[in-house]
C-alpha cells in the first residue's frame, strides 16, 4: 500500500477524547467535592469502594493512591498479619510490567519469575509448580493486556501448596472467568486506575479488593500512616489513600466499563477476522471474558513494521520492550534468562483498541493496512 498520500489518522490513545464524553459530569462532581470541603477520604471514597466491591463480587474494597501501592500494601499486610515474613518468595510472571516485581521487592520479599506462555502472553501455569520452594508464600498472576490467567489451574496449585493468590488486576477490570470477575478470583487483588487503563482516573489511583476482613482492615490501616486513630498508629505505615476527587470521577466512569469493554471486544474481533498477513502473528483470542486492555500482535522486524504503520497514519506502542528481570534495577539479581519472555519483548506491538479513539470501521481500515505490510 502506498501510504504517502494518506491523510487519515488512527490514534493509539487520546485521553482528551476518552474523557470528553464525561467532561461535564466530571466537572460537576469535582465541584461538589470542592464545595464539600472534605479533601481526604469521605463519602465519595466510601461510595466508590462499595461500588467497586459490588462490581467485582467482593465483600471489601479499599482505595489506594495507585496500583503499585495496592500490590505492595497487600503483601505488607500479609507480613503484618503473620502470613508472610521478609525473605519469603512470591511467584510472578516473567512477562509483566515492572510494578509486579517492584511490589514484591518493596515488601522485603523475593520475586520468583516464571516463564510466559507464548500464545496467551500470561504466566505458563504448567511451570508454576516447579518454581515452588519451602519459602514460597504466594502466586501473583497478572491478567496481562486484559486476558484472565488460567485461574482454575492456579487455584489448584495454590491449594496443593497452601499459597495465597494475589491478582495483579491492573489491566483487566471487568474481565471474566466463567461467571466470576477478575478481582475476585483469589485471596486479594490489586487495581490500577492510571489514566490509560480501561477504567482510568485523571491521575494516579488504585484499589485492593478481597473477601478477607482482616486483610482489608490492615491494608486500610497501613495506607493511613499505620492506623485509623489519629495519633496512635498500630503499624509503621504509609500515606497511600485514594483522593476523593479521583473517587468521584471513577464512580462516574465505572458505570460504563462493561459497555466499553464490550466495544473493545468488538474491535478485537475485527482484527481477528480481517488480519490475514502471515508476517503479523495475532494473539490467541482466549475466552469471552478478555477485556483487551491492549491488542498485542507479534512482528519479526518490529521497528520496520511500526515505521510502516506510522507512515499509514496508524499509531502503535510497545508493551513492553524490556522485561523486568533485564532492567537496570535488577541487574544484580539472580534471575535466570527467560527466552520466551525475551522473544516476546523483541516482537510485541500494540495496535489501537481504545473504543473511543477508533471505530469499528477504523479497525477494518487498520486491518487492511496491516494486510498490505511487507518486509
Amino acid at each position: 500500500m502506498d501510504c504517502s498520500k494518506s491523510v487519515r489518522k488512527y490514534p493509539f490513545l487520546d485521553l482528551g477524547l476518552v474523557n470528553e464524553p464525561y467532561a461535564a459530569r466530571l466537572r460537576d462532581v469535582c465541584s461538589h467535592v470542592i464545595a464539600g470541603g472534605r479533601y481526604v477520604g469521605g463519602r465519595e471514597v466510601e461510595e466508590f469502594e462499595c461500588e467497586l466491591a459490588a462490581f467485582c463480587g467482593c465483600r471489601y474494597a479499599v482505595g489506594t493512591a495507585n496500583g503499585l501501592d495496592a500490590l505492595r500494601l497487600i503483601l505488607l499486610s500479609y507480613i503484618a498479619l503473620g502470613v508472610m515474613s521478609p525473605g519469603d518468595e512470591v511467584i510472578v510472571p516473567a512477562n509483566t510490567y515492572i510494578a509486579t516485581f517492584l511490589a514484591v521487592t518493596h515488601a522485603g520479599l523475593v520475586p520468583v519469575p516464571v516463564e510466559s506462555d507464548m500464545m496467551s502472553y500470561n504466566i505458563d501455569v504448567n511451570a508454576i509448580a516447579d518454581a515452588v520452594t519451602p519459602r514460597t508464600r504466594a502466586i501473583m498472576p497478572v491478567h496481562l493486556y486484559g486476558r484472565p490467567c488460567e485461574m482454575e489451574v492456579i487455584r489448584e496449585i495454590a491449594n496443593n501448596y497452601g499459597l495465597k493468590i494475589i491478582e495483579d488486576n491492573a489491566q483487566a477490570i471487568g474481565a471474566f472467568v466463567g461467571a466470576e470477575r477478575t478481582g475476585h478470583l483469589g485471596d486479594a487483588a490489586a487495581f490500577s486506575f492510571y489514566p490509560t487503563k480501561n477504567l482510568g482516573a485523571l491521575g494516579d489511583a488504585g484499589a485492593v479488593t478481597t473477601d478477607d476482613a482482616a486483610l482489608a482492615d490492615t491494608v486500610r490501616a497501613l495506607g493511613n500512616y499505620g492506623g485509623n486513630d489519629r495519633y496512635d498508629k498500630i503499624y509503621c505505615g504509609y500515606n497511600s489513600r485514594l483522593d476523593p476527587i479521583q473517587a468521584a470521577m471513577l464512580r462516574i466512569k465505572l458505570q460504563d466499563i462493561d459497555a466499553l469493554n464490550e466495544r473493545r471486544r468488538a474491535i478485537a474481533a475485527i482484527y481477528r477476522s480481517r488480519i490475514v498477513n502471515k508476517l503479523v502473528m495475532l494473539p490467541d483470542y482466549g475466552s469471552a471474558g478478555h477485556v483487551w486492555h491492549q491488542y498485542v500482535v507479534r512482528v519479526g522486524d518490529r521497528e520496520h513494521f511500526r515505521r510502516y504503520m506510522l507512515r499509514c497514519g496508524v499509531e502503535t506502542d510497545v508493551h513492553y520492550p524490556v522485561p523486568p528481570h533485564l532492567q537496570s534495577c535488577y541487574k544484580n539479581g539472580v534471575f535466570s534468562r527467560y527466552p520466551i519472555t525475551e522473544a516476546l519483548a523483541r516482537e510485541v506491538v500494540s495496535l489501537p483498541v481504545n473504543p473511543v479513539c477508533i471505530s469499528l470501521a477504523d479497525a477494518g481500515d487498520i486491518s487492511e493496512i496491516i494486510n498490505d505490510y511487507a518486509c
